[in-house]
């Protein structure tokens, strides 16, 4: 921990070089070249992900940011105007990073025409530093696509539908270039960004793009690409799960073997964070969707078994496993997943 603590001050004091002309630094930008500059978003990336992994840590969390604290105040001392990093500022580190160095009058030139080089790593794999070459016009591009695909207000089914072939036409292309799967998912990044505060059209339009996938190998890598993002993206895959009409969950889990586990998983996520309500007598939420109601999660699970049979005996050999380490008892109210199994089997 003593070396992640380390590299986040480090890559915090960067940041500030990066954003500041003058700067009293060795490492000032008007000294900087390719490889600096790819290394410092290398950087960036790597407390992208330290934010990724600990976030949900309180005791972590917390060391981070009396950590940023120190760094912020120390940063404060020799820096006049510096602005704080925080740690809800982590996940969008690159971002802050750019915009520092297009805001600094000493970036060299050819480290800006590199930056907006339009033959950005998607078109040029053999790039020694196709992390940033191009990046700013690849952000463009991003920005572009996502002004498209961003969710009307009232998304009709086909509106939905189109948007969806969209979808999967912009990740084929950023797939059909290299192995590299980062500028697809940073597309998608972008997108879900761009759609905060409509999250149910989100969804609408990723399961548009799912289920009007044709099989054919040019729509495979991108359909594929999706269903993996989506098991990656927990948050986004609850909120679908969530948000969208049961007949059409069925039909992705019909539709795809990945979502239907992942769907069933969630819904084992839902009920393990459900607690016992002895004053209203049943099973509630407690943290992770209070909209899903014991009698809602059991409609859920029996729906996707009538539509995934197959699907059935592992799960309940799963559920029952569950019971037993709550100590298999059949007394409603003491283990969610004996009372669960009870209402399957009704």
């Amino acid at each position: 921990m003593e070396a992640v603590l380390k590299n986040l001050s480090s890559t915090v004091e960067l940041l500030a070089v990066a954003a500041n002309s003058g700067a009293a630094n060795s490492g000032a930008v008007e000294q900087w070249d390719k490889h600096t500059m790819s290394r410092a978003f290398d950087w960036a990336r790597y407390c992208e992900h330290v934010h990724s992994r600990f976030h949900n840590n309180p005791a972590i969390r917390r060391v981070m940011e009396q950590q940023l604290e120190l760094t912020n105040r120390s940063l404060q001392d020799v820096i006049p105007g510096y602005t704080e990093v925080s740690f809800s500022d982590l996940p969008r580190l690159q971002h802050l990073l750019l915009i520092g160095l297009l805001n600094n009058p000493e970036l060299p030139i050819s480290l800006i025409k590199m930056l907006f080089d339009t033959r950005s790593p998607l078109d040029n794999m053999q790039s020694e530093y196709q992390d940033v070459t191009g990046l700013c016009s690849h952000i463009i591009r991003c920005k572009a696509a996502c002004k498209v695909l961003s969710p009307l207000t009232d998304l009709s089914a086909a509106g939905a539908e189109v948007q969806g072939r969209m979808l999967m036409e912009r990740l084929g292309a950023l797939l059909s270039r290299g192995s590299d799967t980062r500028p697809a998912e940073h597309f998608l990044g972008c997108v879900l960004q761009g759609c905060q505060g409509a999250g149910r059209q989100f969804c609408l339009v990723i399961t548009a793009a799912l289920l009007t996938t044709k099989n054919s190998a040019a729509q495979t890598a991108p359909r594929e690409f999706l269903l993996d993002w989506l098991q990656n993206k927990h948050s986004v895959l609850q909120s679908l799960c969530s948000a969208l009409p049961a007949t059409l969950l069925i039909d992705l889990a019909k539709e795809h073997n990945k979502f239907r586990d992942a769907y069933c998983d969630v819904l084992k996520k839902w009920a393990s964070d459900m607690e016992y309500c002895i004053s209203e007598g049943e099973w509630v939420q407690t943290s992770t969707n209070p909209t899903v109601s014991f009698h809602k999660l059991t409609e859920k699970f029996m729906a996707l078994f009538e539509a995934c049979p197959s699907l059935r005996a592992n799960t309940e050999k799963e559920l029952k496993a569950l019971k037993i380490s709550d100590g298999d008892f059949d007394v409603k109210g003491l283990s969610v997943w004996g009372d669960l199994l009870s209402a399957l089997n009704m």
